[in-house]
């Protein structure tokens, strides 16, 4: 179903009693296995990559699941209360409800760590693999591995003692709040250092001037993972969001080669 400008989302709700939230959804109806978006931290399904998916799902007559984790977006809750755990149990609902038939997970930054998290959530439950994997500049672990140990020791010890760090933005004019039960919560869904196998295929984009996410933590990534399946493009000049023409057009030849 095409998307109608400013159309309202559809909406599900995640958690229980005083943590529940209301999810914004946006689908599209199609063949194959669907596809879903899974944004960066602070991101939204309406950026630049998730349309462009959009767009070719639309033009290939694909199915599509977009949707805002709590605290962004169109979704409810409070930026600042929700942690890896919140995001993930979000990307579980909305999968469960609307992509349930072994989906293609593309995942953006923070979304390519819930894109793995989501695989070995399917394997221990036991439910099929995903179909595939395309995974744009994977910030696995990324509040240990790319805040907490990049921090100063006055960072740090800002979060340990008031709970929150207010970090300065190059993408968003206001301040994040780097939470103290962010981190903490963070390190219980480390992947990295340990073989991980989500039983399909990955695609991994990565630009090398990325000055989130090293290329070098894609390598360590790619370490994790299966030989056999697993496929890493680096980009010499490209940034974090690998968000130009030719990125988009490297981002739709993975999807359409899974």
């Amino acid at each position: 179903m095409a998307e109608v400008p400013n159309e309202a989302p559809e909406f599900i709700t995640v958690g229980d009693g005083a943590k529940a939230r209301r999810i914004a959804v946006r689908r599209r109806a199609g063949d194959g296995p669907p596809l879903v978006w899974l944004g960066g931290f602070r991101s939204d399904m309406g950026a630049t990559k998730a349309m462009a998916l959009d767009d070719w799902a639309a033009r290939h007559g694909r199915a599509l699941v977009r949707f805002d984790y709590t605290g962004h977006g169109e979704s409810e809750g409070v930026f600042a209360q929700a942690t890896i755990s919140t995001w993930l149990a979000d990307a579980r609902a909305v999968i469960a409800a609307h992509a349930s038939e072994r989906p293609i997970l593309v995942g953006s930054s923070m979304g390519g760590w819930i894109a793995c998290l989501m695989a070995r959530a399917l394997a221990r439950d036991g439910l099929p693999a995903p179909s595939g994997l395309v995974l744009i500049a994977p910030a696995l672990d990324f509040t240990d591995a790319l805040m907490w140990t990049r921090f100063t020791p006055e960072i740090r010890e800002t979060i340990e003692r008031t709970g929150a760090w207010m970090r300065p933005s190059q993408y968003d004019p206001n301040p994040v709040p780097i939470t103290r039960d962010l981190i903490a919560d963070g390190r219980t869904h480390n992947l990295l250092g340990a073989s991980f196998d989500p039983g399909c295929p990955v695609h991994i984009l990565q630009g090398m001037d990325d000055p989130d996410v090293p290329y070098t933590h894609a390598l360590k990534v790619v370490e994790c993972l299966p030989a056999a399946g697993t496929i890493l493009t680096l980009i010499a000049d490209g940034d974090h969001r690998l968000s130009r023409p030719q990125d988009l057009a490297r981002l739709l030849g993975a999807v359409a080669e899974i």
